[in-house]
């Protein structure tokens, strides 16, 4: 079954395993040639395959680094893929607030996680297309667990989760692979895990555990 094409879902397999890891050929119309350019000249490449619907959660795993922004958001622009992402509000301060904005930024106050959802979750009600990428485990550092605001988020919108990622091991970053939520956090969380399983950050003992903590936003 071909899946390979932007726009494309790339489904669990059957029996409930791993979502198939799809990757396009070549970059969609609208994406700049110089970032795919600088990537290639750093060594990299990007894999996308664009979101199969106008909403979707896009997780992004594992960030144990200030590079995986970089590297990141030059793929955002090698695939002219319009993902919106979430920042810590303390980072849009003075002139950082205009430019991480345009770079598709959104702040947020992780003390107060409820609204967070919230929040989120009403203007994913207003019918315009919302593409957003969330870092789930909230840190650069080792925590055993991942924060389940996007869970709850994809839950709540009906929205499938993008499984974005950073592969310093084989200089690969993007998103190939979509899942839609069972509703059963442990069997969702399995398949999550079986696809990241593979993929190497760039300091490799900082990444998370990939479950939840009970209680936890």
């Amino acid at each position: 079954m071909e899946r390979d094409r932007p726009g494309a879902r790339a489904p669990g397999r059957e029996g409930g395993g791993p979502p198939n890891r799809s990757a396009t050929s070549g970059a969609p119309a609208g994406g700049s040639a110089l970032a795919r350019r600088l990537l290639g000249l750093l060594g990299w490449r990007s894999e996308v395959l664009f979101p199969p619907g106008p909403s979707c959660v896009l997780v992004f795993y594992p960030h144990t680094s200030n590079w995986d922004f970089v590297y990141g958001y030059l793929a955002r622009l090698a695939s002219g893929l319009p993902v919106q992402w979430i920042g810590k509000d303390t980072l849009f301060r003075g002139p950082f607030d205009r430019l991480f904005r345009r770079m598709g930024g959104i702040p947020v106050d992780r003390s107060a996680p409820g609204g967070f959802v919230e929040a989120l979750a009403e203007q994913f009600s207003k019918g315009e297309r919302r593409w957003l990428v969330i870092a789930p485990e909230g840190t650069r550092k080792k925590t055993d667990h991942w924060k389940s605001g996007f869970y709850r988020l994809a839950v709540a919108v009906g929205a499938p989760v993008g499984l974005a990622f950073i592969d310093y091991r084989r200089r690969r970053v993007g998103v190939t692979a979509y899942l839609e939520l069972s509703g059963d956090e442990e069997e969702d969380l399995r398949r999550i895990r079986a696809f990241y399983e593979d993929k190497e950050g760039r300091y490799p003992e900082q990444a998370s555990a990939i479950r939840f903590r009970r209680g936890s936003s």
